[in-house]
């Protein structure tokens, strides 16, 4: 792996130009923030980080972005973690099949880059950067996972693969899939009775892709375990309620979502 950090913040140069303006912006007061770059399986990943400056021995959050990848949003929500005195690294997981920033529809880019992302890909990523986190101030027996819509599918996932993790917060992961595709083996749905890792589930009443039924399904599948883990669905919220750069943004639902991930994390030995 290559540990090799970038100076200063770092992301300006890698992030992805997104269409719309976000509503919130964390800066990088009091923070130490930038780009690295991790060699995985001889690619080349990077992970955009930020934690307090000068503190070591933090708690750890991974962020998983959404289907648009790393770009300034998922940065942002490094930054709001590292507020709150952790160290959170998000990585690129698309590097490897393409840049979403370059696809015109959210089709083409399902087909052309997500769906050819193997599970196990994204799994070996998140370990390095887990790994890297433990080189650098990270405190790994104090291990949280969050993401948002993919992301949030693969934080369901990575509780699954990764015992050490203490806790996870998924928000709006699709759950269920039929047929599974190529590389994607699993869903939340089937890995759910098996869980030891406690994750928290947001979701929005509201949301097309991801109907309630589903949500029924899963705290079902949930309840016939014994990981302690919960649901929360917002009656007023859609999709990706928490991209405040979205049409879909509700200040709302995100403004309780991210207070109960605080929340869930800390009761669970993550702060």
């Amino acid at each position: 792996m290559n540990d090799n950090a970038s100076a200063g913040d770092g992301f300006a140069a890698a992030a992805r130009p997104i269409a719309t303006q976000s509503v919130i912006h964390t800066d990088t007061e009091g923070l130490a923030a930038g780009l690295t770059r991790l060699t995985v399986d001889g690619q080349e990943v990077p992970v955009y980080h930020a934690r307090p400056a000068g503190q070591d021995k933090l708690p750890v959050v991974i962020v998983v972005s959404e289907i648009f990848g790393l770009h300034e949003h998922i940065a942002d929500v490094v930054r709001h973690f590292a507020k709150r005195a952790y160290l959170a690294l998000a990585p690129d997981l698309f590097v490897r099949q393409g840049d979403p920033s370059t696809i015109p529809d959210i089709a083409t880019l399902m087909a052309r880059i997500v769906r050819k992302v193997p599970d196990a890909q994204v799994m070996g990523d998140i370990d390095a950067c887990v790994a890297w986190a433990g080189r650098n101030g990270g405190d790994v027996d104090r291990l949280g996972i969050n993401g948002f819509c993919w992301g949030g599918r693969m934080a369901w996932l990575y509780a699954a693969h990764n015992p050490r993790v203490k806790a996870a917060v998924a928000w709006y992961g699709k759950l269920v899939a039929d047929p599974n595709p190529p590389g994607q083996p699993h869903h939340p749905i089937d890995v759910a009775p098996a869980l030891t890792v406690p994750v928290l589930g947001l979701y929005g009443a509201k949301d097309a892709g991801i109907p309630l039924a589903t949500v029924e399904k899963m705290t079902a599948a949930l309840g016939a375990g014994t990981s302690d883990s919960a649901i929360v669905v917002y009656p007023d919220a859609g999709h990706a309620f928490h991209a405040d750069y979205r049409p879909t943004y509700n200040a709302k639902a995100a403004r309780d979502g991210f207070a109960r991930a605080l929340a869930w994390l800390r009761e669970h030995g993550v702060g």
